[in-house]
């Protein structure tokens, strides 16, 4: 986004639980959309504010939202300030008559529907810049911690409690034993932390990026935080995809327009992670900060890929998350230096090729209660394997070839199965296929050629 922070940024209202629907038409009761559900029966939806005062913001930080906003596109209309701002028109409305009162905004003509075209004054001017000076950013209206917390306890990952039926359907296209699979199944239903470990090529990430899919399948997060008068942005659309309900049913529902309706996230991070990625960062040119990442992971999966190969030791990280772990809210320090209490709510998942023991100590072990070892395959299990991914990678399957590659390049050679080597395998020999202009189908032939080059330095 533009340094002015021109990207749309949330805030919205004392949220509440959403209203329950009609279960013979499959759509919402109108006699009861307005009224606030408990949480065991209904969903958690935002609704949008009535006042002012329900956005859980002062006048001032409004102002500056507006003003700012003034000053980057020269002249909008009410409803351009109220969509920029995600709050509702008559509220927009309110502040600008306001705004104009002080003489910080003038019309410059009329708008549709009984709208108007705004400005800044030069006393509107100065005080823009004023507050552009200390934070840049000027789109949608933050919301409250108090609000978020609330909403991160109404959604939580441990009120879904995901049974076997929908592991199943979430996990439908692995090839699992049925040890491994109560296995998964156990810490997914806990919503405890998960050690994932095994022999590369097992398909300990493709495990971890599935299990989300077991929980329901869409949450809220506001786009921006206040906290303490600072700018945080929590929606990042580069971990975030947006689901955003119809626009009718959004309406009928008077749902707040600064949370994002998103699928439930599953972040995953490798190498690359490092103990800036685990508390807030502070733009210093824009003065917006940044969330830090498992706080947008809250309500999904997080993914601690290769566990240790990261920037930062193991047990550093551990030792980071020891009362997160157990107590599941965190304590992070703000750019000012203020102090703050997030949810830290999701299941939380280390994926590694090493021993555990070589990892952390017992102590550290003892706060991950599900220790899961990721076997190689079976011979039955790897046959399997072929047949699956055959017919998906446009191949045809046959037994015959199948059985050489084993007894020739497996057996003979004392080489362990793993679950990744017949999807790379066919794949070479499609492309063993393409180039020779042969009919793709798994061949003697084929395989010698892929096996010469996959296991070429192994």
């Amino acid at each position: 986004s533009p340094a002015g922070g021109g990207e749309e940024k949330p805030a919205p209202r004392p949220t509440a639980a959403a209203p329950p629907t009609d279960p013979s038409q499959g759509k919402l009761n109108p006699t009861t959309v307005c009224r606030p559900v408990a949480p065991r029966i209904g969903r958690f939806i935002p609704l949008a504010p009535t006042t002012l005062a329900e956005t859980g913001l002062s006048l001032a930080q409004i102002e500056s939202l507006v003003l700012k906003y003034l000053l980057n596109c020269g002249t909008a209309s009410g409803r351009d300030i109220s969509d920029q701002l995600r709050l509702p028109f008559p509220q927009i409305s309110e502040m600008l008559m306001r705004l104009k009162s002080e003489q910080l905004v003038i019309y410059r003509g009329s708008a549709q529907l009984n709208d108007y075209d705004h400005q800044l004054t030069e006393l509107g001017c100065e005080r823009a810049r004023r507050y552009s000076e200390q934070c840049t950013y000027f789109g949608a209206a933050p919301v409250s911690l108090a609000e978020y917390c609330e909403s991160v306890r109404l959604q939580s990952i441990r009120r879904e409690s995901p049974k076997a039926d929908r592991l199943r359907t979430a996990l439908g296209d692995l090839v699992l034993s049925k040890e491994i699979f109560s296995q998964i199944g156990q810490s997914v239903c806990s919503g405890h932390a998960i050690f994932l470990y095994g022999s590369p090529g097992n398909g300990k990430t493709s495990i971890a990026e599935r299990i989300t899919q077991a929980f329901g399948p869409h949450l809220w997060i506001p786009r921006a935080l206040c906290v303490f008068g600072e700018i945080c942005r929590v929606y990042d659309p580069s971990v975030h995809e947006a689901a955003p309900l119809p626009a009718g049913e959004a309406k009928q529902l008077n749902v707040d327009n600064r949370w994002v309706r998103i699928k439930r996230p599953t972040i995953v991070v490798g190498g690359e992670l490092t103990r800036e990625h685990l508390e807030f960062n502070s733009n210093g040119a824009t003065g917006i900060v940044e969330a830090p990442l498992h706080m947008k992971s809250n309500g999904g999966t997080l993914v601690i890929d290769d566990f240790g190969r990261q920037r930062i030791a193991p047990g550093e990280l551990l030792n980071r998350w020891i009362v997160p772990l157990e107590k599941h809210h965190d304590y992070l320090n703000l750019p000012s230096g203020k102090k703050i209490q997030i949810p830290f709510d999701q299941l939380l998942i280390f994926a590694t090729n090493l021993e555990p023991k070589e990892l952390v100590d017992e102590a550290f072990l003892r706060r991950i209660p599900y220790k899961i070892e990721v076997p190689n395959p079976t011979e039955e299990e790897f046959r399997e394997l072929f047949r699956i991914m055959s017919p998906k990678l446009g191949v045809e399957y046959r037994d015959g070839p199948v059985n050489y590659l084993i007894s020739k390049h497996y057996i003979e050679h004392k080489r362990r199965f793993r679950y990744c080597h017949p999807r790379d395998l066919i794949a070479q020999t499609r492309n063993f296929c393409e180039f020779h202009e042969l009919r793709p189908a798994l061949s003697n032939e084929g395989f010698d050629a892929a096996v010469k080059n996959y296991f070429a330095v192994l």
